[in-house]
């Protein structure tokens, strides 16, 4: 599998909520003819004995035998479009289906690929789809609708409070200058390219939640459907 992007650092599994696991690891990239290093978030959903993967991030040996020992992978989501790195790896490893995004072509031949959009009927009981209808690029959140609501996200909401140990000291600097050490945040980045409208997030802060799980940041637990609200009043007057 060395056709493969490498197993970056990356943290152990910890159980958020029952049958739901996050990992958080780092990225390197190039943005704007510049080197990135950053944290970004994995989410695994237990359902029965299968495990779906969102928000991927290749995990190291070790990594992967706890992820083995939680159950069978058989499907891999595609949150967002910007991220996506790590997908082709377990989908060759797993031959899982692939939830892709519209626009988007899998990298790799696939077992079974499937595009989601709002009547998607997930292999998760509870879930459910909502897509950004007005942006650039394709972007979508998954709903739990237990625990009084969880988002599963991707770059469109955010929840970086202060740099971590997967960051370089470079993008610490940088990313505190463009404003992404901000609590339930959406991604300054991604608003760049993404260029999203009010409507959207009309429709987000709709949905009944209290809790977020972010590609990035820490899960942001009990408090998330007033803070994000909060946000998007800010940044789009709503």
């Amino acid at each position: 599998m060395s056709h493969f992007p490498d197993a970056l650092s990356h943290g152990t599994f910890d159980e958020v909520f029952p049958n739901i696991f996050c990992v958080t690891g780092s990225m390197e990239t190039v943005l704007m003819d510049k080197d990135w290093q950053f944290s970004r978030n994995m989410v695994v959903v237990r359902e029965g004995k299968r495990l779906i993967i969102l928000n991927s991030i290749r995990l190291d040996e070790e990594g992967l035998n706890h992820l083995d020992s939680l159950g069978s992978v058989t499907d891999v989501i595609r949150v967002g479009a910007l991220h996506g790195r790590d997908d082709a790896f377990y989908l060759d490893r797993y031959q899982a289906t692939y939830w892709t995004l519209p626009g988007i072509d899998p990298e790799h031949n696939c077992h079974d690929v499937q595009v989601l959009n709002t009547d998607s009927v997930l292999p998760i009981a509870d879930a459910s789809v909502f897509m950004f209808e007005k942006t650039q690029v394709p972007e979508s959140i998954i709903l739990l609708s237990r625990e009084g609501g969880i988002l599963i996200g991707c770059d469109a909401i955010q929840n970086w409070e202060k740099a971590d140990r997967y960051f370089s000291a470079q993008s610490t600097e940088m990313m505190q200058e463009m404003g992404f050490f901000t609590p339930a945040n959406v991604g300054p980045v991604w608003q760049q390219v993404a260029c999203p409208v009010a409507d959207d997030f009309i429709r987000l802060k709709s949905l009944t939640f209290k809790h977020a799980l972010c590609g990035h940041g820490k899960p942001l637990l009990n408090t998330a459907k007033e803070d994000f609200v909060n946000t998007f009043s800010r940044l789009f007057n709503i």
